[in-house]
């Protein structure tokens, strides 16, 4: 399984415009659940912490594959948002990593 973290700085010019930008990039977001086949989780998380070097918003997913996040990301539900969501997000941080499922105990 592939975990695939994004965080974003997002445009405005004060904290409520910020947060405007925040809500609408989450529900965005949240619009893609149950749409991507290999998307097996999503959750979107705006920062409360308001320190300086935070960003704004983070996207927290899990994807069965590789080819399963490559076949996210140019899926027509995802290119839509990204779409949607084109100036308001100004800074882009990702990483991308490999986990091994949890096993039953039983």
């Amino acid at each position: 399984m592939i975990k695939h973290i994004v965080m974003w700085n997002l445009c405005g010019d004060s904290p409520e415009q910020k947060a405007d930008a925040a809500r609408v990039v989450k529900a965005k977001f949240e619009g893609l659940r149950g749409r991507i086949p290999g998307l097996l989780e999503i959750e979107i998380g705006i920062d409360e912490s308001r320190i300086d070097y935070a960003c704004d918003v983070v996207l927290y997913s899990v994807f069965r594959s590789l080819d399963d996040l490559a076949a996210y990301a140019d899926h027509p539900a995802h290119l839509q948002v990204r779409q949607e969501l084109d100036g308001i997000r100004i800074a882009r941080h990702q990483v991308d990593y490999r986990i091994q499922p949890v096993a039953d105990i039983r």
